[in-house]
């Protein structure tokens, strides 16, 4: 079954609010994780035609995070110095409350006439959680925490005398004032795993997978989508994709081979066993890198995987073939932030979109 949007495809970017740029390699970033350097880069990205900015959430150095800016405050100040960006904050329960969140992201969706959106991240990485002091909880146990969390800011955010007993987290007539302006902020979550699917289909408004083919992307949207319609559920779906955009297929194949080849193989290496082990305490005894090889682990969500990498041409075709496979969103990551994303948005968003009024005039015709 086709769940393909008629609606153009959005884009958002990663934001490097993260030491040590989108690749775990030694090859030059021309990205830096400074307040100064991403205030320009929401700019740029605003002005290039992207629709959302995602913040990370890290809290110990590793694989080339040496420092790390909270998600939440960052977001803020990226907000600040734009119009129409959305920002998506990444937040972490376990550290979070649902009671904090919910009135921290009130806020800023007042301060910034609703466009704070919120991305839960359930959690991998479990030497983090050990640093911080956070008890560490089973693969679906996190997913359930995860579900909860997110029942209690949609609650939180729509109900007054909000009452609530999980597992995890309880609500007594709670009543927040004031709540978020309509539209509500949008909640993301991601993962591969059946918990993290079986999720989106019940509560998320999206669903953000690794990269991967059209072909395994249409195996994840076909079941999501499925189990969230007869949960009378529905939610979006974002693939992630690490774009190498140049003017010939060989230039950008050429930076390819350079980012693994000058891959930092500890790193990369330890970063695969840590993520690799998680994905083995699912039940299915898979999860995200499952199937990841050494190549795919240098862009640390399988970037590479969604092969945008080639010509503004190329990329634009295959943008098309993922939005066919049921991506709603495109996030992006870039060797060189600023440049790359200006060039993004001048030479490969306009393909895309006379390729979307193609594909919109030939779904009328055979209407």
């Amino acid at each position: 079954m086709s769940y393909a949007s008629r609606e153009p495809v959005k884009f958002a970017y990663w934001v490097p609010n993260v030491s040590g740029g989108l690749v775990i390699s030694n090859i030059e970033q021309r990205t830096s994780w400074t307040i100064e350097y991403n205030r320009k880069l929401a700019q740029i990205a605003e002005a290039s035609g992207f629709d959302y900015a995602l913040s990370q959430i890290r809290f110990t150095a590793g694989y080339g995070a040496e420092f790390q800016h909270e998600s939440v405050s960052f977001s803020h100040a990226l907000l600040e110095s734009t119009t129409t960006l959305k920002v998506i904050a990444a937040i972490l329960p376990g550290p979070w409350n649902p009671t904090l969140a919910a009135k921290q992201i009130a806020t800023i969706n007042h301060l910034t006439n609703g466009r704070v959106s919120v991305n839960v991240v359930s959690g991998w990485f479990r030497g983090e959680f050990h640093a911080i002091g956070e008890h560490w909880l089973d693969h679906d146990e996190r997913y359930r925490r995860s579900e909860e969390f997110i029942r209690a800011l949609r609650g939180i955010w729509t109900e007054d005398n909000f009452s609530f007993s999980g597992d995890f987290y309880r609500f007594n007539n709670y009543s927040l004032k004031p709540k978020p302006i309509d539209p509500q902020p949008e909640i993301f979550q991601g993962g591969s795993s059946r918990a993290a699917r079986d999720m989106a289909s019940r509560v998320s408004d999206w669903y953000f997978t690794n990269g991967n083919t059209p072909a395994e992307i249409q195996k994840q949207v076909d079941d999501i989508q499925g189990k969230a319609k007869a949960n009378g559920h529905s939610v979006r779906v974002g693939v992630n994709a690490f774009a190498i955009v140049r003017e010939t297929e060989e230039e950008a194949r050429s930076v390819l081979a350079e980012i693994i080849e000058k891959a930092n193989p500890d790193a990369v290496n330890a970063f695969g066993h840590e993520v690799k082990n998680a994905g083995k305490s699912s039940p299915e005894g898979e999860g995200n890198w499952a199937k990841s090889s050494f190549e795919d682990l240098v862009q640390y969500n399988d970037g590479f995987r969604s092969n945008l990498i080639g010509t503004p041409r190329q990329i634009a075709e295959r943008v098309i073939d993922l939005k066919r496979a049921g991506a709603d969103l495109i996030l992006l990551g870039f060797l060189h932030f600023q440049e790359e994303v200006e060039y993004f948005g001048k030479h490969v968003i306009p393909l895309i979109r006379e390729l979307e009024a193609q594909e919109g005039e030939t779904a009328v015709a055979a209407e």
